[in-house]
């Protein structure tokens, strides 16, 4: 599946729900890899801010993105548009510090978009895969959110309110092509008492009955309906049998359950790529979706960096052996810690170390429980990173490699004997007076052992007889 934007600019005004501002935002085209960005125009510089689940300040009553001192909130349903739509590179431009309401739903979004086309662009769109099941639960309000392996993008949430009136509601969409009909025109709901809450704090300015559900989960006298009608500005405010103001029809039987599962969808495209798998959500709300988001933007992190280790094949003739290696650097028993060498291009060198009981490390490292240290992984990468800085000068023997800094080194997990450790250097930058920058990932199995940033320089071996 390729990236898909939008053809052309298109624009939607509203107003802010708390703020009551009206607010202009325009849906622009992106290039490839821009993914979903928010820029105010309406502040000087127009600073833009990533709708990346990292920059989330706050989830109440909606999901508030922030960089530095700018803010922009109430961004779910319009995230939530997009994705349903599929469309995964889009700038929006908004003159306000909070997304309009509109009708309370994502449709207003959605059609909108469809106005501005979509557009196929030439890269490949980049999923996280759910390959295993991935859970967030908390402990106190029950809520709780899993991730299973999925040919697909499905949703399915279930809300439970212990309110007698809204019950128990159940929703799913099982593709994203269902959107539009199923999930976008599912509006926000409240509860009676909550919107007496955010009335009395001056809240929901921009609030209408016409988009939102207030749900009326306490019995109401004659007097107290006429005193909020007053409040809203609304004639005649009712309380249908359904336990629902007359101010406005449920467009489906399980509405609210429907526009949990909208949030759930806008909430996840915080992590920055399309998901392919299935979401099931048990009481979700804002708080519960951004730290789900949060351990999923993780993994994605962690699987994107699996997508680039090398493939190892014992049986092909490597590069260098060890015989060749000794040739190239200086290093020696015991201290010699790369096997193989079987890439190395420009910009990159793949090296094998083959992690024996017999490494002399083992006699005094955690004996009766060997494990490899971290430090040697990073020699061993370092060793390997050597032999690419080497291979750009046309006499190596006549040089060494000395290490002169490591950034954001990381163990993340333990190797022993019988392991075989894949090392991997890269070039950051290209090579300058001799100074080598380097990412380094160290990989055993389907697992990152180690990682880090090294930094070495290339120096020329002074003769024996200086």
């Amino acid at each position: 599946m390729k990236q898909h934007t939008i053809k052309k600019s298109v624009q939607v005004k509203g107003v802010g729900l708390h703020t009551g501002k009206a607010v202009s935002l325009c849906f622009k085209p992106a290039a490839v890899n821009h993914g979903y960005k928010f820029q105010r125009v309406d502040l000087e510089d127009s600073p833009t801010i990533a709708a990346d689940v990292n920059r989330v300040v706050s989830t109440n009553r909606g999901t508030t993105l922030q960089t530095g001192e700018v803010q922009v909130s109430t961004v779910e349903h319009v995230l939530s548009a997009l994705v349903g739509l599929q469309i995964d590179n889009v700038l929006i431009e908004v003159d306000a510090p909070e997304m309009p309401i509109l009708d309370g739903s994502a449709l207003g979004f959605v059609e909108i978009l469809e106005k501005a086309g979509r557009e196929e662009q030439e890269s490949d769109r980049e999923y996280f895969e759910v390959t295993e099941p991935i859970s967030y639960k908390d402990e106190v309000t029950g809520t709780e959110l899993l991730a299973l392996p999925h040919d697909g993008y499905q949703v399915t949430t279930l809300i439970d309110f212990n309110s007698p009136t809204l019950g128990h509601q159940y929703a799913s969409i099982e593709n994203l092509d269902n959107y539009k009909e199923e999930i976008a025109p599912c509006r926000t709901f409240v509860f009676l008492h909550e919107l007496e809450q955010l009335l009395n704090q001056n809240l929901i300015k921009g609030g209408d009955l016409d988009n939102a559900i207030v749900i009326a989960d306490r019995i109401m006298s004659t007097e107290e309906l006429e005193v909020l009608s007053n409040r809203l500005g609304k004639p005649n405010i009712q309380i249908e049998g359904k336990g629902i103001l007359n101010t406005t029809d449920l467009r489906f039987e399980n509405e609210p359950a429907r526009h949990k599962l909208l949030d759930v969808i806008g909430d996840l495209a915080l992590i920055g790529r399309p998901i392919k798998g299935k979401i099931m959500a048990t009481k979700p709300g804002h708080t519960a979706n951004v730290e789900f988001a949060k351990i999923i933007k993780k993994l994605f992190q962690e699987q994107r960096k699996l997508r680039g280790k090398p493939k190892y094949d014992p049986n092909l003739p490597p590069l260098h052996d060890t015989v060749a290696i000794t040739k190239l650097i200086p290093h020696r028993y015991p201290m010699l810690l790369v096997d193989k060498i079987i890439e190395l291009s420009d910009v990159h060198v793949v090296g094998i170390k083959n992690v024996t009981f017999n490494e002399s490390i083992f006699q005094g490292h955690f004996p009766g429980n060997p494990v490899f240290p971290g430090v040697l992984q990073l020699e061993a990468l370092a060793q390997t990173g050597g032999i690419l800085a080497l291979s750009t000068v046309p006499d190596p023997e006549n040089w060494d490699t000395y290490f002169i800094k490591i950034d954001s080194a990381k163990f993340k997990n333990m190797v022993h004997p019988g392991d075989t450790i894949i090392l991997k250097m890269e070039l950051l930058s290209p090579i300058r007076r001799g100074i080598v920058h380097m990412q380094g990932t160290a990989y055993v199995g389907n697992k990152i052992v180690s990682e880090g940033e090294l930094t070495a320089q290339i120096l020329r071996r002074k003769p024996d007889n200086e």
